[in-house]
């Protein structure tokens, strides 16, 4: 009843097959097009979590010309589809209400025993642009269902970086290095931590977190992210 009330005050249309949206809690995404979601089960690199071509390998080159600070990445599916198109309206469009299905699609996800979730921040004119961070929602539905203490405002991005998006792989390392900084060193310290992002696609963001926060005193650092894109290794 309540689909059917929203539908005629709110009428929208699913943007992945053109169809009346008929599910609130996943709109303006279609019920049908939304359960379509599938995780990604082929190889991966057991480091980064980067997506393989065969499983003759387990870690990618990237990761063993340079070891990053984080045990593993783990996502729940590639950045492509309805699962992008999801993101995005999160992200960019701030339909904030898409943050706890897509957190539950996270719950399927290997969870690690931990202290702590901490979510990758935003710079605060970025913040005040989109008006919440979108990984902090993110990291506290995933603390809601785990019962893991979700901490914020340990970890800051100091400085205002350019969008990652359309950077190579080198540019997205120099453009984030030395962006984030830690405020509480005793709240890392000897803890195993469970970082959250939305999108992994060289790394570079998540890498650069792990590596202050490793610096900071962290045991242990597992990253959990919605999707891993496509990008240069």
């Amino acid at each position: 009843m309540l689909n059917k009330f929203l539908k005629i005050l709110f009428p929208e249309f699913c943007p992945v097959c053109k169809n009346p949206s008929n599910h609130h809690k996943t709109a303006p995404i279609c019920l049908a097009c939304w359960q379509a979601i599938s995780p990604y089960k082929g190889p991966i690199c057991r480091k980064c979590g980067k997506p393989l071509a065969s499983d003759a390998s387990i870690i990618c080159s990237t990761c063993i010309k340079d070891a990053p600070a984080f045990e593993w990445v783990r996502s729940f599916g590639v950045y492509e589809g309805t699962l992008r198109e999801a993101i995005n309206l999160l992200k960019y469009k701030r339909i904030k209400r898409l943050s706890r299905p897509l957190s539950e699609l996270m719950i399927n996800l290997t969870m690690p025993q931990a202290h702590a979730i901490i979510p990758v921040p935003l710079f605060k004119r970025r913040l005040r642009q989109r008006e919440f961070n979108h990984s902090a929602l993110l990291a506290k539905y995933l603390a809601d269902y785990t019962g893991i203490p979700l901490i914020q405002n340990c970890l800051i991005k100091v400085r205002d970086t350019r969008p990652q998006v359309g950077l190579s792989a080198k540019e997205r390392w120099k453009n984030i290095r030395d962006a984030f900084k830690i405020t509480d060193r005793h709240s890392l310290k000897k803890k195993d931590l469970i970082l959250v992002d939305d999108v992994v696609t060289t790394g570079a963001t998540v890498r650069e977190c792990s590596r202050m926060m490793k610096k900071a005193g962290a045991e242990n650092i597992y990253v959990l992210v919605l999707a891993h894109g496509s990008g240069d290794f």
